[in-house]
């Protein structure tokens, strides 16, 4: 998208570390990120935490100097395929932003950091009811996972501990 940069964040850059939380936030506080803002936990500990993470792969999309989104991904491993993956665990897009190619750019992002990381595959969760960023996925290539169409689609569960 002209006017669109696409940036690799660095957390030890300040503003970087400051935009990261606030667009994380941002997400957040959105119906579709849990309506509850970041804890204060997360706030004091997340970018700390990812700093240390060698696993962890993020940009930032900027319009001009203003952070307008966010992509977070993690390296995972698929065993079928004997080799990386790259999950994106998170995307974010500013609401006055939205519909406007910040999403397809920071997916484009993603899928060439997978390719330089070697990775066979990218892999990402979507509520399913977020009708717009279901779309979004589909215009980038992203299907439903599924091995045999008999056994159905994949679900992602979770186990809060």
């Amino acid at each position: 998208m002209p006017g669109i940069q696409i940036h690799p964040l660095d957390l030890h850059d300040s503003n970087q570390a400051a935009a990261f939380l606030e667009l994380l936030d941002h997400y957040a506080l959105d119906p579709m990120g849990g309506g509850a803002g970041l804890s204060s936990y997360a706030r004091t500990h997340l970018v700390e935490a990812l700093r240390g993470l060698p696993i962890f792969h993020g940009a930032l999309a900027f319009s001009e100097t203003e952070p307008v989104g966010l992509i977070n991904c993690f390296a995972g491993f698929s065993t079928f395929a004997a080799q990386p993956l790259l999950n994106i665990h998170d995307i974010v897009v500013r609401a006055g932003w939205r519909g406007q190619g910040v999403g397809q750019a920071l997916l484009a992002w993603a899928e060439q950091r997978a390719q330089a990381l070697g990775c066979c595959k990218l892999t990402l969760e979507v509520l399913a009811r977020n009708q717009p960023a279901m779309a979004a996925y589909q215009r980038a290539g992203y299907v439903p996972y599924e091995l045999d169409p008999a056994a159905g689609q994949a679900l992602l569960l979770q186990k809060l501990l």
